[in-house]
């Protein structure tokens, strides 16, 4: 049989910390083994986007712009990768397209050159003008599929949504699995329905958190799957990836083989080990939680949930509010729980625990939602649910959200520029998207 080389996409610098150790790897400790992990001969490195934007600035006082600078100039051979959340950029609610087409535009310009594009309700209206732009500025658009199970999420919604995105241009498919709820055979399934629908390349990204990923990935692999998501060991397993040695050796000597050296990536993992037990104040329990595959929580909303429970002292009430998020999650039209649809389910999840009354409390995020102002709910939300919340004449949205949204790079340029902290376009950017986390990085700066 002719060999078809499986790729790898190496997450250790961005999901595989960001899921492990809450995003605390600073670039100091990504360059010492920058420069051999340019030479393992990786499809991509992800190193970039998701929430290493903000956390870069929030908890590292470092730019994030110069991350990619910096890494670029000792990886100039390895294709970077960021994690984009369509018309959400790098946060939580919807940016204006001028704001969108800038951030893509100077990415570009810095060293990104693969956008995984994804939006949280698999709106495609959402990542349209983020593939228009990426393909202009002359990066690779990857559209994301996000997975999920619900009785809405068939193997039809799927295969529609990838066919739409190739339309839209696209030039690879991404299925993303964030809660590690993909089961191997279902990837069998679903990636052979998906080579036969599109013809641009297929990538399978999951997580460890229910024990499948591995499975997973080798299913995928078998059904034709061009890339697989891997993290080196030291920051595998748990809510991460699986681990990239496990997956070379898995695949050595077969058809597809990734051509990847075993003793050359075990050495640049011993280096993570010890930022491993540097930041162990981070370290997120590694374990495997099957429950995940009942109450479809990934486990970075697991965390933020139980601290949120802490923080109220009702964390003997967890086992409730875990019961309590697919219950809202119907309601609200079975959204796959990926950010920001994951806080916002489990918010109010939390609500409706502690104040003992379903939906006596709502917040603003949810009333967002059922406005239209998220985009379109995946399944069918029940009018009376939604006239209870918002009341009865209230406006919901059909078009795509970002339309109503005025141009904002002009004026904020203009304040950056007053308050005296502008130094490179970048820096507007930083400033749009979080604007008092970016204005104390520039006070410190200074």
């Amino acid at each position: 049989m002719a060999k078809k080389r499986l790729k790898i996409t190496e997450t250790i610098l961005r999901d595989a910390h960001q899921s492990l150790l809450a995003t605390r790897m600073s670039t100091a400790d990504m360059l010492p083994v920058a420069e051999k992990l340019d030479q393992v001969g990786y499809h991509s490195v992800e190193m970039w986007g998701g929430a290493t934007f903000d956390s870069c600035m929030r908890y590292l006082n470092e730019d994030p712009w110069e991350r990619v600078r910096k890494l670029k100039e000792k990886m100039p051979n390895t294709p970077f990768q960021m994690l984009l959340r369509g018309q959400n950029i790098v946060g939580y609610k919807h940016y204006p397209d001028d704001v969108l087409r800038e951030f893509v535009r100077l990415s570009v310009q810095n060293g990104i050159n693969i956008f995984r594009i994804f939006d949280a309700l698999n709106d495609v209206r959402n990542i349209k003008v983020a593939i228009e732009a990426t393909k202009e500025f002359g990066g690779h658009a990857q559209a994301t599929v996000v997975y999920t199970t619900s009785p809405v999420h068939d193997v039809d919604h799927y295969l529609k949504t990838a066919q739409t995105l190739q339309e839209m241009g696209a030039d690879s498919i991404c299925l993303k699995d964030m809660a590690g709820l993909l089961k191997p055979y279902d990837a069998s399934k679903l990636f052979r329905a998906l080579k036969k629908e599109v013809d641009i390349p297929l990538q399978c990204h999951t997580h460890y958190t229910s024990g499948l990923a591995a499975m997973t990935c080798l299913k995928a692999a078998e059904a034709g799957v061009d890339v697989i998501d891997t993290a080196l060991s030291a920051l595998a397993l748990g809510t991460s990836q699986p681990a990239t040695e496990t997956m070379v050796a898995s695949f050595a000597g077969t058809e597809h083989d990734t051509g990847i050296d075993l003793e050359y990536v075990s050495e640049i993992n011993r280096h993570f080990k010890k930022v491993r037990e540097r930041l162990h104040e981070f370290r997120a329990p590694g374990e495997v939680d099957p429950e995940v595959l009942i109450y479809q929580i990934p486990g970075g909303m697991l965390s933020n949930m139980r601290n949120q429970m802490k923080k109220m002292n009702m964390l003997e009430r967890l086992e409730e509010t875990l019961l309590e998020v697919p219950r809202v999650r119907k309601d609200l039209g079975y959204p796959p729980l990926v950010t920001p649809m994951s806080q916002i389910t489990g918010t109010q999840a939390v609500f409706n625990v502690a104040t003992g009354q379903r939906y006596k409390v709502v917040s603003k995020e949810v009333k967002k939602y059922l406005k239209g102002e998220y985009g379109k709910a995946p399944g069918p939300i029940d009018p009376d649910f939604r006239d209870k919340i918002l009341g009865k004449d209230a406006e919901v949205i059909e078009h795509r959200p970002a339309d109503d949204l005025e141009p904002m790079i002009e004026q904020a340029t203009k304040e950056l520029k007053k308050k005296g902290y502008y130094q490179k376009e970048e820096d507007v950017l930083s400033y749009i998207i979080f604007p008092s986390i970016a204005e104390s990085f520039f006070k410190n700066r200074h």
